[in-house]
């Protein structure tokens, strides 16, 4: 009778490595895989990285597997994530050093999703092929878990990697970014059996691999139709956090924003003029609601043509019965040349920590206070909705980082024309914006629809429905942005099913590693 090959007890392939080897490559290779990530974008890094992740698991017992992929989790967060520890410089209430603290903390922790996925494909693999057809099927599910357990924090996953590569970057359209990390497994699996000198096994990740980028290579040719007519005034008026948490802070960042919207307006045509739909401020442009203050109403919206509106971040206090502040939104308020809020989208997805205190009645006094500085909680929002509003292509909006969860940021049974989001990177360093801003992407890639991102300080700007930047502004310099709103693309297949698509990905390569294994492969 055949038996099944041996799975647990030997590796895939001999002569296993020395231990203390072992510990220091599995970090090295995940610092040289979070080196594929923005600012320093040196994709072909992200597979380096990765075939190193495969060679160690190869040549390494099986009750390694978890130690081998903590420690490459560990290495590419504690690299990708370094600017989190910038944010807790602009908190009094905590000292600086809570920040690395906090940083290295976060870090850890999300190295068990990579820990748990190596440890289960090293177990569950029967030979070199299934492992790496394995071992990117439960990545693909770590990284899904990872968006949603303990409120999620999918940032720079694996497949941001491929964001340079036109084509392979448009598989995302059908797999999602969780997808394209399963792409960079099967690539850099590929890469270390031919290493290895098994081309043989390396055929069938490699098949696997030309199947996912089959979806995207067939987009390269389709075009969204031409941008619409109507005109948006992005505005980045590159004023600080800390300028707005200085004296008077509150009301010169809102002039910031009032003058360099006037000073772009001064600058346009008539029929420019004519054809703007709205102007655009990034979050907390406007400390203080609109509804509540008829003097800031009229200060914001002094300078907008009569038939424009005025898209901007602010905060809205909710109240009890005898006026006292209770919670607060963080929202994107819609204004008309009047003053009159037209619409209100409040943030759903809130940072733990940041916007909220869990458990606060334990954590305020231990000194655990907010990232944010305040005393009052935010609450959340709704979730996703389509804004129609006259004159404006139909939007879902997204406030800061909410930008960032895969099929959660527009409304499917009422798919807009476009993402509209708004943040306010300025608390993360030079390196945390240019993340935020290539997440943005993907969505847009994703969804097939164009993404239109405000913020303070950068980086501002517009991307088209199959990701590719039409215009931005740089990082921590004042500008604006006018130009018109690029379409959007017949909904994808992702934007249809969303993260279904990456689970029964995750599930597929799986089997096809349970079934290569007991075929010794």
């Amino acid at each position: 009778m055949h038996q099944p090959a041996t799975r647990a007890s030997t590796p895939p392939v001999a002569g296993p490595l020395p231990g203390a080897a072992r510990w220091v490559l599995a970090p090295a290779a995940g610092a040289l895989a979070a080196l594929a990530f923005p600012p320093f974008v040196l994709w072909p890094l992200a597979l380096v990285g990765h075939a190193l992740l495969v060679l160690l698991l190869l040549r390494s017992p099986a009750r390694h597997a978890f130690a081998i992929g903590f420690g490459f989790g560990a290495g590419q967060h504690l690299l990708g994530l370094g600017w989190l520890a910038e944010a807790f410089t602009y908190q009094s209430a905590m000292p600086a050093w809570f920040g690395h603290l906090a940083h290295a903390g976060l870090a850890l922790f999300l190295a068990l999703y990579p820990g748990a996925a190596a440890f289960a494909a090293r177990r569950l693999a029967g030979g070199p092929a299934s492992l790496v057809l394995m071992l990117a099927g439960s990545v693909t599910l770590a990284e899904l878990l990872r968006g949603w357990l303990f409120t999620g924090f999918p940032w720079n996953p694996p497949g941001l990697a491929l964001l340079p590569l036109p084509g392979v970057r448009d598989s995302a359209a059908v797999i999602g970014a969780d997808g394209l990390g399963a792409l960079v497994l099967l690539g850099s699996g590929t890469l270390a059996l031919a290493l290895t000198g098994r081309g043989r096994a390396a055929l069938l990740p490699a098949l696997a691999a030309g199947l996912l980028l089959a979806p995207g290579l067939a987009r390269l040719g389709l075009e969204p139709p031409p941008p619409s007519p109507a005109l948006l005034l992005l505005v980045q008026p590159n004023s600080s956090q800390a300028e707005k948490h200085g004296a008077n802070g509150t009301e010169r960042h809102l002039l910031a924003h009032v003058e360099a919207t006037e000073a772009a307006l001064a600058r346009i045509s008539a029929a420019e003029r004519a054809a703007l739909a709205a102007v655009v401020w990034p979050e907390g442009a406007v400390e203080y609601p609109p509804d509540e203050n008829p003097w800031l109403a009229r200060l914001v919206t002094r300078a907008l043509p009569p038939q424009a509106l005025l898209l901007a971040g602010g905060v809205k206090a909710e109240r009890d019965p005898a006026g006292t502040a209770v919670g607060i939104r963080n929202s994107l308020f819609a204004l008309d040349a009047t003053g009159r809020i037209r619409h209100r989208y409040d943030k759903a997805h809130l940072v733990p920590g940041g916007e909220y205190l869990p458990l606060r009645s334990i954590a305020e006094p231990l000194g655990l206070q907010r990232l944010v500085p305040g005393t009052i909680d935010f609450w959340p929002g709704r979730g996703p909705e389509t804004v129609r509003l006259p004159g404006l292509p139909a939007y879902g909006a997204a406030i800061c980082y909410e930008i960032i969860f895969p099929g959660r940021v527009v409304d499917r049974r009422n798919r807009p024309d476009m993402i509209l989001t708004v943040s306010s990177d300025a608390w993360f360093g030079p390196a945390g914006p240019p993340q935020h801003f290539a997440l943005a992407r993907l969505r847009a890639l994703e969804e097939g629809l164009p993404v239109v991102r405000v913020t303070p300080t950068g980086i501002t700007g517009l991307i088209d429905a199959r990701g590719r930047v039409v215009d931005q502004l740089a990082a921590e310099a004042p500008g604006t942005i006018l130009a018109g709103i690029p379409a959007p693309l017949p909904a994808t297949p992702f934007g249809r099913f969303g993260q279904l698509l990456p689970l029964l990905l995750a599930l597929a390569l799986g089997a096809a590693g349970v079934v290569t294994g007991r075929k010794g492969t």
